[in-house]
């Protein structure tokens, strides 16, 4: 008798971590990168005003991404290893308590009292610690922080989509500049919602309209002040 192939699954859970912080990173590029150049622009300041300021912009905003992204995953990582330290007491001092509440914990998701006792026995002598972290605490090893990870996933993904309105206001001519910049990022916004909708197995037509949404508001309100100012000056 033929042994059954080994079934497969693939889950969009083991893809949040850098997912999330992938898509923050590149749609704060975006957003940040074009309105400030539109900002800028509609000031009236000269083509290389308009550049140095975007590719200050980038530069700032990258680092501010990853140092960001880390403090908070490393805050993140702090709380989960204090939970995980404070559980492996629990149960060098009292197993036999810790054993009830992990059958508790079944129970409640619906399995019978004797099978959930069963159950908990054998998980705890196989890893105890592992079973009341995923079971009690919810850390499990696809969603654990991972600073480093997310610090360089933020930081490299704003770099990418900052550098998309940026290339746009280059090779753009200075009268049309602000124009170009503003309808480029629209797109490059429509196509990052799809993108991470898609990956994220949501609708692709409602990731792109928001982040298109938020993103040209952004631009208009940062427009509205730099001709604001630009008038005053």
């Amino acid at each position: 008798m033929r042994p059954h192939p080994r079934h497969r699954e693939s889950h969009r859970t083991d893809r949040i971590g850098w997912l999330r912080a992938a898509v923050l990173g590149a749609n704060d590029g975006i957003v940040s990168t074009a309105s400030l150049v539109v900002g800028v622009a509609a000031a009236h300041a000269n083509h290389g005003g308009v550049l140095l300021t975007g590719v200050a912009g980038v530069v700032a905003g990258a680092m501010s991404m990853a140092a960001g992204e880390y403090v908070s995953v490393c805050s993140q990582a702090d709380t989960e290893h204090a939970d995980l330290a404070r559980e492996k007491l629990e149960l060098q001092a009292n197993p036999a308590a810790e054993h009830r509440e992990l059958a508790a914990i079944y129970v409640r998701r619906g399995v019978a009292p004797a099978l959930a006792a069963k159950v908990a026995e054998q998980l705890m002598e196989r890893d105890a610690l592992g079973a009341h972290a995923r079971d009690e605490l919810g850390v499990s090893a696809s969603l654990t922080a991972r600073p480093l990870q997310a610090a360089a996933a933020s930081a490299g993904s704003f770099t990418v989509g900052a550098l998309l309105p940026l290339a746009a206001a280059v090779v753009a001519p200075e009268r049309g500049l602000l124009v170009a910049v503003a309808a480029s990022a629209l797109v490059f916004l429509a196509v990052l919602g799809a993108v991470a909708a898609r990956v994220g197995g949501a609708s692709v037509w409602t990731g792109a309209a928001r982040v298109t949404f938020w993103g040209a508001l952004a631009m208009a309100i940062t427009a509205g002040v730099g001709a604001l100012f630009g008038a005053a000056a």
